[in-house]
């Protein structure tokens, strides 16, 4: 499948890149760029979506405009990386509490167990704070499809993986533009590291 290639390309794409005008550094732009009739650039955008929150609240596109968003995939009763990327993304949470621009967006794989109200209480478990982090569920085939077009990862029922779940590691870094700018592996202390320099590069980006 031609996004699992792209994925499998993206992801060894964690490193800057320096603009020669400004000698400043940049993170690249991922995903399949497209040219208009006009012939100007058209990035890779996340796409429109709607999904309900642990409060039951209805969370659009509108949600990561103008904010740098970190986006996971998840299930509440993963038993293996599930946990540990909720911790990671726990402890990325702490340590930009006072910048307000900073969000988080956590999807689940497993809808029909993660209704809003398991949510709000998987919530509470990993101490999420709640005024900057949603966890939203929906109707699969959308979260899945969103995972895959949007964010460059895949999600699938596997009756034969732990929890009956197979889904990505990665954490997807997203700009105030709705652009992918990264991509890490969410159980990867080394990978985490290279996430903060790189929010610190887009908190500085024009």
């Amino acid at each position: 499948m031609k996004y699992t290639s792209l994925l499998l390309l993206l992801s060894l794409i964690l490193y800057t890149c320096t603009n020669p005008e400004t000698k400043t550094e940049r993170l690249p732009y991922l995903g399949v760029n497209e040219i208009s009739e006009s012939g100007d650039t058209i990035r890779h955008t996340i796409q429109p979506f709607s999904f309900l929150s642990q409060d039951s609240a209805l969370i659009t596109e509108e949600y990561l405009k103008n904010k740098i968003t970190i986006v996971d995939f998840f299930f509440s009763t993963c038993p293996t990386i599930c946990p540990i990327m909720s911790t990671n993304m726990r402890e990325l949470q702490q340590l930009w509490e006072t910048e307000s621009s900073i969000q988080f967006l956590s999807h689940t794989v497993d809808p029909e167990t993660d209704t809003p109200n398991r949510l709000k209480r998987y919530a509470e478990r990993k101490n999420a704070d709640l005024k900057n982090w949603q966890f939203v569920t929906g109707e699969k085939n959308e979260l899945y499809t969103q995972g895959l077009r949007s964010y460059l990862v895949s999600t699938q029922e596997d009756v034969l993986a732990p929890g009956g779940f197979l889904h990505s590691s990665l954490f997807a870094l997203i700009d105030k533009n709705l652009h992918l700018r990264g991509v890490y592996d969410g159980t990867s202390k080394k990978d985490i590291e290279q996430l903060n320099k790189d929010i610190k590069i887009l908190l500085n980006e024009k």
